[in-house]
């Protein structure tokens, strides 16, 4: 479907109406989504040529919402493949399939497949080789030279760009938090519930949802009150039938007084520091925090500085299962046990997945693998530059009911609630209505309790970022490459269905601070002056 098309057929229906176009809220309103996002006669692929060809037959639940709202959907934006669970060296933005178009498109198969941070939009000339302990990569083999946060690094690119006016993202852990820190922007990651996840390709049903990214709170805000509410095929969102928890507005709630009186923590240990006390952030992070504590006092909050999450180290402790078994006690697997049961389901209902080959059939994780391991283009398997040991570790349990692995994914399951939720974030808003982190640090646990944060633009800090010594500082840009600066958010964390809140703590900050700037690579737009 071609956008044009749409926006012409939108104006004469509303025409035909005769009430305009009042009753839609985003008339005309140009989105990008995110390409995991199942958009009825466009591609769906999650960045995967196992997927390249998949065009679903129908829309996602929240692309019928934001069709029904009259927006445009001017395309779909590219992602770290498969919403970065794929492979442990899979840089921020990479995808296999944007490889393989832009490789038939006349690219350097070895050096295509990268988005690229419209603040600093070239790739990284550093010759040092990356150990991941699976395998080892150079830095300038086409990976931008400045992050572009992943996963849903297309949308934050196109609308920092100003190729689109707001973007819809998805987020795991961090994933929307990632790319709007990354590029200056404002981003939602809404409780689990709030949205429906139906005809998304899914990471797991226990931590996955939708969101905006938009250039200001505003955009965001209007954004989300069309994305939320309850789907009867997402269990997940029955919680918007208890009146107060799903709103159809959340632009009333845009108060630059909001700070006021607001109780923020800002808790330091595994986010400013190590569990031996030692600072991890760079001295530039730090000032940005700083500065944005100064703001909120200033606003009127009353902030703890700093105010440590009870449980926050042994949370810290229990990483995420992405090599294959035996896994140790020491991680979860929650997400690698979901994402194959939750693919695979995805794959049932709106696929099944066509591969870029134009015939290949995938219907299941499995498929995906096989297709990885088989297609070759320009002398290279495409879908394995990076590997895919993640998708081999998720293909390797055995979601059956009844199984061990299905037993051992209801206790990581319970023990990632208990440590997210009973033990940590529940216990802080017991005192405090928000927490304060440095950009996505503090992703991870929101992301288990499925709670809600928003992230706002910070300031900027060098690229690279210097951590404190004795940490080992990063490979310096050799001279003459002069780095352009980074851009860093700061974000708001809150209770379930706490939206509406954060959405004022953020507008009172954005409206303080104005540190939004349009990337010296894209012209500015009147949209650019926050409002």
């Amino acid at each position: 479907p071609n956008a044009a098309d749409a926006a012409r057929e939108l104006m004469r229906k509303s025409d035909n109406d005769g009430d305009g176009h009042e009753s839609l809220p985003l008339y005309g309103v140009p989105v990008i989504l995110k390409d995991n996002i199942a958009t009825g006669g466009m591609p769906t692929t999650a960045g995967s040529v196992a997927l390249g060809e998949s065009i679903p037959s129908k829309d996602a639940f929240i692309v019928m919402k934001l069709k029904g709202a009259g927006a445009i959907i001017l395309g779909k934006g590219t992602l770290t493949e498969f919403a970065n669970f794929f492979a442990l060296a899979n840089p921020s933005g990479y995808s296999s399939q944007l490889r393989f178009q832009l490789f038939e498109e006349g690219g350097d198969i070895a050096r295509v497949g990268y988005g690229f941070n419209p603040f600093d939009p070239r790739p990284d000339p550093r010759p040092d080789v990356i150990n991941d302990g699976i395998r080892l990569t150079r830095r300038d083999d086409g990976r931008p030279a400045l992050d572009t946060g992943g996963s849903s690094s297309g949308p934050g690119i196109a609308v920092s760009a100003n190729l689109a006016a707001v973007g819809v993202g998805t987020e795991t852990s961090g994933s929307i938090l990632s790319p709007s820190s990354a590029n200056l922007l404002v981003g939602i990651k809404p409780t689990v519930g709030l949205v429906s996840r139906t005809g998304i390709v899914p990471i797991t049903a226990d931590q996955d949802t939708a969101g905006p990214i938009a250039r200001t709170v505003t955009d965001a805000a209007k954004l989300l009150s069309v994305l939320a509410g309850y789907d009867p095929a997402d269990p997940a969102t029955i919680a918007c039938l208890t009146p107060g928890k799903c709103l159809k507005d959340y632009t009333p709630f845009l108060n630059k007084h909001a700070l006021k009186g607001a109780r923020i923590a800002v808790p330091h240990l595994r986010y400013w520091t190590n569990a031996s006390g030692q600072t991890v952030i760079s001295a530039e992070i730090q000032k940005v925090m700083n500065d944005a504590i100064a703001v909120l006092r200033a606003q009127g909050a009353i902030v703890d500085d700093p105010a440590d999450i009870p449980d926050a180290q042994e949370l810290n402790n229990v990483g995420t299962c992405v090599v294959s078994p035996p896994f140790p006690a020491t991680c979860s697997t929650v997400l690698a046990y979901g994402f194959k049961r939750d693919l695979n389901a995805y794959l049932a209902d709106f696929g099944p997945g066509i591969a870029a080959d134009g015939k290949t059939v995938v219907s299941s994780l499995a498929d995906v693998i096989a297709f990885n391991n088989a297609f070759v283009a320009g002398g290279e398997k495409v879908g394995l530059k990076y590997g895919q040991d993640i998708l081999l570790a998720a293909q390797a349990l055995d979601t059956r009911a009844g199984s061990s692995d299905t037993a051992r994914y209801h206790a990581d399951r319970t023990r990632d609630l208990d440590l997210a939720r009973t033990k940590g974030l529940d216990v802080m808003y017991q005192t405090y209505d928000a927490v304060l982190f440095p950009a996505n640090r503090g992703a991870a646990i929101a992301a288990r309790a499925g709670y809600p944060s928003i992230v706002v633009p910070g300031g900027f800090i060098a690229n690279p970022a210097v951590p404190p010594p004795p940490l080992t500082p990063p490979t310096p840009f050799p001279a003459g490459f002069n780095a352009e600066p980074a851009p860093y958010g700061v974000t708001f964390s809150g209770p379930p269905f706490s939206e509406s809140r954060l959405i004022g703590y953020a507008y009172a900050f954005e409206q303080a601070t104005r540190v939004r700037e349009p990337p010296t690579s894209a012209p500015s737009l009147p949209s650019d002056v926050v409002e």
